[in-house]
């Protein structure tokens, strides 16, 4: 018996999962796993390059999948959303920015609406432009977010939607990498959840695998907060939000001495790109979430899938009977 949500009735996928669009790791060939395992699987548009998206949406052939954009870089090149849309994906999620100015074209093209929020002020601005989906994004998570739990922001995030958006579906995000944070999810309100660092622990991931080796040798109190990989990539992102990465040699140099980083940021820049390229992991910044303390090997994606279903279902159905005998 399959785990049936309102996400699942939706979108008419079998597994409430979707993958975290994550930029230039989550392209067309692991979104198409996580479709083909019964999820759906979203592309990471990221910052918007639009010959990479263009293969991406190649790699997954005929797969449903969606897309998902950085918002605030999507405002200075928006031409880059009618090529997407132009693919038709099944939905088009937008995260850290305003998503008015862009969601009135993504429902015409007949694509959902995810908005991925981080803060009730974000909900609401989400559920002012149409939002059909809202992810809610707890600061466990890897890559970009602020400051918000999981633990708190799903159910206060739900209930806000009960009482003023009942059709809006919630997805919560952060910390969520096995069968317990699917089921605490559904306990908490939320209609699914969304899988980021579990599913870049995957061959489809376009991640070197000296990264992920490196975070897989981790726990949970190995990562950090910071602006270190952004300032050395030349992103300047909005000051309420940070990455969370590994803690490597390259981010304990520059954690939290912003103003001189970002004096030698542009020489040293070709230097730091090679490096992540290379898999020279202490000399990078790579993004991961706290959920590595959960994770212990790399794994294909429909495996990830599977397992974290699999567990959810026996979790709701025998631990609940369990506890309430």
């Amino acid at each position: 018996m399959a785990i049936r949500t309102r996400l699942t009735e939706a979108l008419g996928i079998k597994v409430p999962i979707l993958s975290a669009p994550m930029g230039f790791v989550a392209g067309g060939k692991l979104a198409a796993a996580v479709t083909a395992a019964g999820g759906l699987g979203i592309i990471g548009g990221g910052y918007g390059d639009a010959g990479w998206l263009d293969r991406e949406f190649a790699a997954a052939g005929n797969a449903r999948v969606g897309c998902g954009f950085i918002t605030w870089s999507l405002a200075k090149q928006p031409d880059l959303l009618a090529r997407v849309l132009a693919h038709a994906p099944a939905v088009l999620m937008l995260s850290f920015g305003d998503p008015a100015p862009f969601a009135p074209a993504i429902k015409a093209a007949g694509s959902r609406l995810i908005c991925q929020v981080q803060t009730i002020a974000h909900t609401r601005a989400a559920l002012a432009c149409g939002a059909d989906i809202i992810v809610a994004q707890g600061t466990e998570a890897g890559g970009h977010g602020a400051t918000r739990a999981t633990l708190t922001l799903v159910p206060e995030v739900a209930d806000l939607l009960a009482r003023e958006s009942p059709t809006t579906l919630l997805v919560a995000a952060g910390g969520i990498a096995d069968g317990r944070g699917l089921a605490a999810s559904l306990m908490l309100g939320a209609d699914g959840v969304m899988l980021g660092s579990r599913l870049w622990a995957s061959p489809e991931a376009s991640v070197h695998p000296n990264h992920q080796r490196a975070v897989l040798a981790a726990n949970g109190d190995g990562t950090i907060r910071q602006k270190a990989a952004d300032i050395a990539r030349g992103y300047d992102w909005p000051e309420e939000f940070t990455g969370r990465v590994l803690r490597t040699a390259f981010v304990e140099r520059w954690h939290s001495r912003e103003a001189e980083h970002r004096a030698v940021a542009a020489a040293a820049r070709p230097d730091y790109l090679a490096a992540v390229a290379d898999g020279r992991t202490d000399e990078s910044g790579v993004f991961t979430g706290e959920a590595i303390g959960l994770m212990h090997d790399v794994a294909p994606a429909a495996d990830i899938v599977a397992r974290v279903a699999g567990e959810a279902e026996a979790l709701l159905r025998g631990r609940t009977a369990a506890l309430l005998t």
